[in-house]
């Protein structure tokens, strides 16, 4: 990289089943806050945020949350497509969210981009001492054969969840995106591929058409 700060934009989609924690994993990394009760995400959400690497480098994310409810599940592909990176979330207390985003890591193999940088992300891990379901170990050398990333997290307690998003950043092709950039490109984000027009922290997109689809509160999203 040369010798100027540079600001470099890459776009993230969040995956995984429904109340696995996904919202609250983003709204802490984005405003470090949380919310016992989250209501459903609908179609997705789109954050923004930066994660400082080092005086000359940081990496802004463009943050797709999409839903997990299986009637918007056709809809991610339009989300994960040009997509960068990925974290996919499943939740330690229960072993059938795993499952389900064993499914979504196979579906990104095969669709998304073959250089998508992948994280798993075991969330509600201040649960685990009384209610785990999911063998860290387990999850563990699953990504270890499929070349994930790989953290358990907290959102209800911050535990690992910056540490998620600078492990990706630095996953990232920096130096291919900082060429990209100085050449007049589009700083190696193809940072507006997918993005529409929001551009700011906490949007939202409502994709609810006609599926009469309510914002309900789920369970506990931590």
């Amino acid at each position: 990289m040369s010798g100027s700060a540079k600001q470099l934009q890459f776009k993230l989609v969040l995956l995984g089943e429904s109340a696995v924690g996904k919202s609250s994993l983003v709204l802490r990394f984005v405003k470090d806050q949380f919310d016992d009760y989250r209501e459903s995400t609908i179609g997705a959400a789109f954050l923004t945020q930066t994660v400082k690497l080092d005086d000359q480098t940081t990496v802004k994310f463009e943050i797709w949350d999409t839903a997990g409810q299986e009637r918007y599940k056709s809809l991610a592909p339009m989300y994960y497509r040009n997509a960068h990176c990925a974290v996919v979330v499943y939740d330690v207390t229960q072993p059938q969210s795993l499952e389900k985003a064993k499914s979504w890591i196979k579906e990104l193999q095969r669709q998304a981009d073959p250089n998508i940088v992948i994280a798993l992300a075991g969330n509600k891990v201040d649960l685990a001492a009384t209610r785990r379901g999911v063998p860290k170990e387990d999850a563990q050398r699953y990504a270890e054969e499929e070349k994930l990333l790989f953290l358990e997290t907290s959102a209800k307690d911050s535990s690992n969840v910056s540490e998620l998003f600078t492990m990706i950043a630095r996953k990232l092709p920096l130096e291919q995106a900082s060429n990209s950039a100085a050449a007049g490109g589009v700083g190696g984000a193809a940072q507006r591929r997918g993005a529409g027009s929001a551009g700011r922290q906490g949007g939202g997109v409502d994709l609810r058409g006609n599926q009469g689809a309510s914002g309900n509160q789920d369970a506990c999203n931590c």
